[in-house]
């Protein structure tokens, strides 16, 4: 990892020392972290199957329902950038370096999504902020009746062939009259 400062400016700004805030970076996963176990377990218990960070697809979504054609990425509000949202504050130190950082982040995700819509893909952003307590049911509710709608909406009558040995006459044929 590299420090875009000088101890002096880090002893100024950062409580941490270089080592600290090096495992304390570390230890944020990208995976199975708590916002996202709550959108699996809540899908698992209402009957959607699906599979984790699927390779095939641009980006590696979290969750991936084939049978709706839809993947669901779990953004962590300062990870991505969540404007309006109180969990997107820029820290003091380094502020150049994150505005970078989260700005990459951005653009990634909105190519990631042109990359699935042209592949037909539906996708879905939850954030985290949209899963806090108070808001969390009507959230999960709310992405549930969303996919019900896609998986409606996709659906495709089924084509029926008829062959020509299947029509049947009702009337008879006509007799030409004769003046």
């Amino acid at each position: 990892m590299t420090y875009f400062c000088t101890d002096v400016f880090l002893t100024k700004m950062d409580k941490l020392t270089p080592e600290q805030r090096h495992r304390c970076m570390a230890a944020i996963k990208g995976k199975n972290t708590k916002p996202e176990l709550l959108v699996r377990k809540f899908l698992f218990r209402h009957g959607f199957r699906y599979r984790l960070n699927s390779p095939r697809l641009p980006g590696h979504p979290d969750i991936v329902l084939k049978k709706y054609r839809t993947v669901i990425f779990v953004n962590g509000c300062f990870w991505h950038g969540h404007e309006g949202c109180k969990h997107y504050v820029l820290p003091k130190s380094n502020t150049e370096y994150w505005k970078t950082k989260i700005e990459r982040n951005r653009t990634r995700d909105v190519e990631v999504q042109t990359k699935l819509a042209s592949m037909g893909w539906h996708f879905i952003n939850i954030w985290e902020c949209q899963l806090k307590p108070k808001v969390r049911q009507e959230t999960l509710e709310s992405l549930v009746n969303t996919l019900k709608y896609i998986h409606f909406t996709e659906q495709k009558p089924k084509q029926y062939e008829l062959s020509e040995k299947s029509y049947f006459i009702a009337a008879e044929e006509m007799e030409e009259y004769g003046e």
